[in-house]
This record gives structure tokens, sequence and C-alpha cells, in this order.
């Protein structure tokens, strides 16, 4: 079996990182950063006319018509470039909240105890356990959501975070109008009966960013190590740069193909391995580059440590360490009959919880 990306999905893995290069350069992101992660509108446009949210819409429904393998060689290129915003939540609302596939409305998400990305901005929020087993929040009942959350500190200044108190999506569900419901989209194939398959798909989409983070950390610190000279000589000649960078491509490369394969297969054990990997790519990856940049990597103008940040944070997000590898247990302890059973989209997973 031939798991190299086909040429029409490297031509689409090409066009995206090109986009995001002239919508999302490093200027943008030094702006982004002195905004405290405010969107910038015009992106998130940009990327809905470009097809990112819309592209597992059915060409019917005015989406691309592509599938989950495709989407995970976008949010790639989106982590390789710390693109902020609830990415996942609106890509995954796309058919479910008006203006989502066309970049026209922020849809982020809430579930468990985890604080919520950018809720100030968003359009939309899906709420419930699962974070999406229940119509989104709009209008009124989403601004009294809001105005029950409180803001809280970040660890990532690209992403601004909101602790909702317990039970306020319950309230603020009961107090949807007459008008919210009219604007809410009815019940597809994809809800309520698949809220499993996609909490599942989210943790992927992001173990996807978390591929393209750790992709990059890499490149840069290889990059650097070649240039800076210490001693009369590169600090890439010394074997322990040598072997931190060579650790750092072990780590990317296990980590790409476990994603690529669990898009392929959905099969939720197979995704749970596939964030595993990646969070711990990401994270590893992120401070091994700022090792080898020294005291630079460090520095608020060096933007090294903004990968290590947005790591952290998308490692909590939809499926954390603990809820995997408890997945993975489970797994294996049925001896291959859980991955292949509806069942495994719906076993309660410690500590999983939403994010953007």
């Amino acid at each position: 079996m031939d798991f190299q990306l086909s040429d029409d999905q490297r031509a689409l893995r090409s066009g995206m990182r090109d986009l995001l290069g002239a919508v999302f350069d490093r200027d943008r992101l030094r702006a982004a950063v002195e905004r405290d992660g405010a969107l910038d509108r015009s992106v998130w446009r940009e990327l809905g006319a470009a097809g990112f949210f819309a592209l597992r819409l059915p060409e019917e429904a005015g989406g691309v018509g592509l599938g989950l393998p495709e989407a995970v060689l976008l949010f790639e290129e989106a982590g390789r470039t710390l693109l902020p915003g609830p990415l996942v939540a609106t890509h995954l609302a796309a058919g479910l909240v008006n203006g989502a596939a066309e970049g026209e409305a922020v849809v982020t998400a809430v579930a468990g105890e985890l604080p919520v990305a950018h809720l100030a901005e968003a359009d939309a929020v899906l709420v419930g356990t699962d974070a999406l087993a229940r119509e989104p929040l709009v209008g009124e009942a989403l601004r009294a959501f809001v105005a029950a959350a409180r803001p809280v500190r970040s660890v990532d200044p690209l992403t601004p975070l909101h602790r909702a108190p317990a039970g306020a999506g319950r309230v603020s569900a009961t107090k949807r109008t007459r008008a919210d419901a009219e604007r809410a989209p009815a019940a597809t194939e994809r809800t309520p009966a698949h809220v499993g398959r996609l909490r599942f798909e989210a943790a992927l989409l992001t173990a996807a960013e978390q591929l393209g983070s750790a992709a990059r950390t890499t490149e840069a610190a290889v990059q650097h190590a070649g240039e800076r000279e210490q001693f009369g000589s590169p600090i890439g000649s010394f074997q322990a740069v040598k072997h931190l960078c060579a650790d750092m491509l072990a780590r990317t490369e296990p980590a790409r193909a476990a994603v690529y394969a669990a898009a392929v297969t959905g099969d939720p054990v197979e995704i749970a391995a596939a964030k595993l990997l990646a969070d711990e790519a990401a994270v590893r990856n992120a401070r091994d580059c700022l090792q080898i940049h020294g005291g630079m990597g460090f520095t608020w103008e060096a933007d090294v440590h903004l990968h290590l940040k947005r790591a952290w944070l998308r490692a909590a997000s939809w499926l954390t360490g603990a809820g995997a590898e408890e997945l993975l247990a489970a797994g294996l302890g049925a001896a291959g009959r859980l991955p292949r059973s509806s069942a495994a989209y719906e076993r309660p997973v410690p500590e999983a919880g939403g994010g953007g």
C-alpha cells in the first residue's frame, strides 16, 4: 500500500504554505503578539476563501469535498506558521454555523474544565461535555455565556483564554431566543450522531498543528546550528548539537507517520497515538530548539519561545496525554476489538477537553 502523498495533495500543501506566507508572514505574527492574540478577521476571511474551513464539506454544500487526510496537511501548515485562532473548532463547525465555512464567523469550543480560547471574539460557541454535542450558542445565549466567563492568564500570548464557570453552558443554553433557534443549524449527519467522532477528529487536527510546529522548530534549529559559529566553527559541527538536531528529526518523522496514518483510518486509538507522539515532538523539539539557540532563544524578539508556549497549550486541548494513554491501554486490553467498534468513539476519556 502506497502512503506517499499524491501530486494533488502536495499541490494543496504547497498552495496553503504560499497563502500563509503571503497573509501571515513574520511581521503579521509579531503584530498579532503585540495585539495580545486578537484575531485579524481579514486573514480569517482569506482562509475561508481558500477553502480552509469548508475543505471537507461536500461540493453540493459549497465545500471542497476533500477528506481528513487533506485537512491534516492544511493544519500542519497552520502549525508551522503559528497561525492563531480557533481553527479546529471553526473547521468542524463548517456547515453547522452560518458563516463558518466562508471564514465570516469565528467559532470556538468549550468542554470539560479547560479554558476557552478566543471566547471574546467568537461568533458562536460549541458547548457540552463533548464540546460538539449541542447546538452552538449564538446571539443572546452567547452573550450571556461570555458575560459569565472570566479571563485567565494564558501561557501563549497569541491565545487569549477565558474560564467558563461550572454550568454556564447549561444555563446559557436555556436562554436561547426564538430568533437564535431559527438561526441555529438543523441537525445533520454530522450531529449529533457523530459527536464522538468529531471530538477525535479535533484531536487529530490539533496533532497535525503540533506536527507542523515540530517540523518548523527542527528546521530552525538546523539552520541556526549551521550559521552560528563558536570557537571558529559552526556549532552544528559539535557532537552534542548534532545529537539534539538528530533527536528532533527522530521525534518529528514518527509523529508524521502516525498523524498521516490516523487521518487515513480515522481510528480513535490511532488518533490517540498520533496526538501523543505529536505533542511530545512539538514540546520537546521546541525545548531543544531553545537550547540550540542559547540565550537569544529566550528573548521576546525570537519566535522559538512562541512555538513552545503554543505546544504546551495544544497538548492540553481536546485529548491530553493521560487521555490518550488511557485509550491506548483500553485498545490493547480489548485485543483489537475496541478500535474497530463504534464504542471507541463513546468511551470516556480522562481529562479530554475542548479547544480552538
